[in-house]
């Protein structure tokens, strides 16, 4: 039975809040001014002439009435509509971090492969597995033979000492002379999940405690074998910056 360890993963999504704020500019309309009271000057009383005059009384001419002034022009009212505020600036998004898939389920399919089994002790597990791809690839090397694909380590056992595994690297002709722990067959195929670790081959225990999470959460039920996929070489690469797809089969 494959041995996972537990761990508490927790993860944080910042959520960001956006507020707006709208603002209407009222239109101010001046009290048009007063209209200045046209008030006509009163016409001058006609002063009769004494009854002996023959000649009749001249008419007394009014005084023209004052001018009315006009009345003062309101100023125009301000537009009722608000005036245009500037376009809100439309809020850039952080930038994205592309995550590693995580719980990716996805189909493998099978491919030809030369593999050697092996045993190894947790201690010193890197190195065994190393030792294993060494042999594979000095084989394919003397034979002339390419990879035609990632190495990969299918881990068939687990106790708390150490574990049994197939060594495999893909390839598209079969090579020659195998020795007796060395044979050709088939990587593991059907519905998995993907996972995605960064980093050391001593630091995987964090992955693998945080898919036995995702397994327990999503009540999921795996087979007792799970698959490691070498995307940087682990010949060439430093431990620290190795790449490594986990795959976990499922019932």
């Amino acid at each position: 039975m494959i041995r996972f360890r537990r761990l508490a993963l927790a993860a944080l999504i910042p959520a960001a809040a956006l507020s707006f704020g709208l603002s209407g500019v009222l239109a101010q309309t001046p009290s048009p001014a007063p209209a200045a009271s046209a008030s006509p000057s009163p016409a001058p009383s006609a002063s009769p002439s004494p009854a002996a005059s023959a000649s009749p009384a001249p008419v007394a001419t009014p005084a023209p009435a004052a001018s009315a002034s006009p009345a003062a022009t309101p100023s125009p009212a301000a537009s009722a509509s608000p005036s245009p505020s500037a376009p809100a600036a439309a809020a850039t998004p952080a930038p994205v971090q592309t995550a590693d898939p995580f719980g990716l389920e996805t189909m493998l399919e099978p491919k030809k492969v030369v593999m050697v089994k092996g045993t190894a002790n947790w201690d010193s597990a890197f190195d065994t597995l190393i030792d294993a791809f060494k042999a594979l690839n000095a084989l394919l090397d003397k034979q002339g033979i390419k990879p035609s694909g990632n190495s990969m380590i299918v881990y068939t056992s687990t106790d708390d000492t150490g574990f049994t595994f197939l060594a495999e690297i893909p390839v598209e002709q079969d090579p020659k002379n195998l020795p007796k722990d060395m044979s050709i067959g088939k990587s593991p195929e059907g519905k998995a999940l993907k996972f995605v670790h960064r980093g050391s081959y001593d630091n995987m225990d964090n992955t693998y405690e945080a898919i036995t999470n995702h397994l327990d959460d999503k009540r999921l039920e795996a087979k007792d074998t799970f698959i490691e996929e070498y995307l940087t070489d682990p010949l060439k690469t430093a431990e620290d910056k190795l790449v490594i797809n986990v795959f976990v089969p499922l019932k």
